[in-house]
């Protein structure tokens, strides 16, 4: 699996303080993707905050849907890598 910095994806810390901010717990938050039509268990979500995991793209769409990240703070985050 194709790594950078030894990381699965950069955008894990975005989604645990996103996640944090609106008071969810992981099974929460996994329900309210599921809504959406993505399936994420809480231990899938542990390894995408932990960068263990690869995020889709549809995965981190719904992502910033549910937890109201702007797409700006992903490119912000991006520049900074």
């Amino acid at each position: 699996m194709k790594k950078f910095n030894d990381k699965r994806n950069i955008v894990g810390s975005l989604i645990r303080e996103y996640r944090e901010k609106s008071h969810y717990s992981k099974m929460e938050l996994s329900r309210k993707l599921e809504l959406l039509g993505v399936e994420l268990d809480r231990f899938e979500l542990y390894k995408i905050e932990t960068n263990k995991k690869s995020v889709k793209d549809f995965e981190l769409i719904a992502l910033c849907i549910v937890l109201d990240i702007d797409f700006n703070e992903l490119k912000k985050l991006v520049e900074n890598y």
